[in-house]
């Protein structure tokens, strides 16, 4: 029967083969399930409740993937959007609306795949800012992590500075910043994921955290989506500036894109012209992840570039995906175990997740400075400003803007200049 569904032997695989590239995959994106919960949590979300939010719109939505595209592709919350969602739009109009303007962009997103406009928007965004926006959500959520950790702490003179490196807190960090780097640097599966764990035992001897006394402190029934299930607020959401919206969308609409194509590449999907056929299903299922996601409770949904891992262990059908799927919600049993994980234990995974993703700022072409300046602006006003909407902005206002000066406007899309105006609205009124 799996033969038959998944068409195993025409993709060269077998059902051993599937099996552990699911669980590879589990194991290199497991951390979500601990780190999502705290990042949210900041905003005042029940961290139980959305631990089961994140955990079931993974492992669902990830099933989903799998079943209709027979791609071994894996998704859950996306990091960067998550830290968006918590330190930038939930402070000013609350979790509830926060959570509105996800299930907006996510509706929009199913809008744009089923009438199959992505593609077109794909070609019109120069290259140049996608991968500028990946690099500055990755040094966001780095400086999110450094101050989590209580590396960077405020300061009034300099408005931040390193912290006492000393304190128990800021210790942890380094020290779980310190396994994760060597688990990394030697390949080990699951690498942040056991970082994570390993982190919060050190923190038992430290006393940050007690020692577990039974295994009802490990394993136990999910939390209840009560508190935080269906609570979206779409009146409170029409407070949202656009570009916000406009944020949420882009990044979930290209980070997946790109992660799709840089997978299947890797996996040999691609045609003769690198087209991934099946592409408008797989953006679809993302969309509907965010829809659900939002509904549950949690932030946007997306497809997850640890999906290379099960690939690489030569996943090539839905059912990697439906595997990682399962393993997904059998974490639902493991509820107690987030609440003995510190914040300093979470916060190294974050900053290991940021050099990562900072990783495309290789790609943009820094000779040429109508790239240049418009990806730099992009990239430093995101931490900086702490905002992922306004380092986008700063980059769709810039680009068209450096390239006409330099006599190369009609090289700009007319939807990005559009997006300029648009930009420059959500700054100035």
């Amino acid at each position: 029967m799996l033969e038959k569904f998944f068409k195993l032997k025409e993709n060269h695989t077998n059902v051993r083969t599937e099996i552990i590239a699911g669980i590879t995959t589990f194991m290199t994106m497991a951390y979500i399930i601990f780190v999502n919960p705290d990042i949210l949590s900041t905003t005042g979300m029940d961290k139980g409740a959305v631990m089961t939010a994140t955990i079931l719109s993974a492992g669902l939505t990830t099933i989903l993937m799998g079943l209709v595209t027979n791609y071994p592709f894996a998704l859950a919350s996306g990091m960067g959007l998550n830290a968006f969602f918590a330190f930038v739009v939930a402070p000013q109009y609350g979790w509830q609306a926060a959570l509105g303007a996800v299930f907006v962009s996510g509706i929009v997103f199913l809008l744009l795949s089923v009438t199959r406009a992505i593609g077109y928007i794909d070609a019109a965004v120069p290259t140049t800012l996608k991968r500028a926006v990946s690099a500055g959500i990755g040094l966001f959520i780095a400086y999110i992590g450094l101050q989590n950790g209580g590396i960077i702490v405020a300061d009034e003179a300099t408005q931040v500075t390193l912290g006492d490196l000393t304190q128990p807190g800021p210790l942890l960090t380094l020290i779980g910043l310190l396994i994760i780097t060597i688990l990394m640097a030697r390949k080990v599966k699951g690498a942040i994921l056991i970082g994570i764990l390993l982190t919060t035992v050190v923190s038992f001897f430290m006393g940050i955290k007690e020692v577990p006394t039974g295994i009802g402190d490990i394993i136990g029934l999910p939390a209840s989506l009560a508190p935080i299930a269906l609570k979206l607020d779409l009146k409170a959401y029409l407070a949202v500036p656009f570009f916000i919206i406009f944020s949420f969308l882009f990044v979930d609409v290209f980070d997946t894109m790109g992660t799709l194509l840089g997978t299947a590449s890797r996996a040999g999907f691609l045609d003769e012209k690198g087209r991934l056929p099946r592409v408008n299903q797989a953006m679809l299922v993302d969309a509907i992840g965010t829809v659900g996601g939002a509904l549950l409770g949690t932030s946007t949904v997306t497809t997850y570039v640890e999906s290379t891992a099960g690939v690489s262990e030569g996943g090539r059908t839905g059912l990697t995906s439906v595997v990682t799927g399962v393993l997904l919600l059998l974490t639902l049993f493991l509820a107690p175990l987030a609440g003995l994980i510190p914040s300093q234990a979470t916060a190294p995974a974050l900053i290991i997740v940021g050099v990562l993703m900072v990783g495309g700022i290789m790609k943009i072409n820094f000779d040429d400075f109508t790239e240049a300046l418009p990806a730099f602006l992009t990239i430093i006003f995101m931490p900086l400003a702490y905002s992922i909407a306004d380092g986008i902005a700063f980059g769709f206002i810039a680009y068209p803007v450096v390239k006409l000066v330099a006599g190369k406007g009609k090289e700009v899309h007319w939807l990005v200049y559009i997006l300029a105006v648009v930009a420059l609205i959500h700054f100035f009124f």
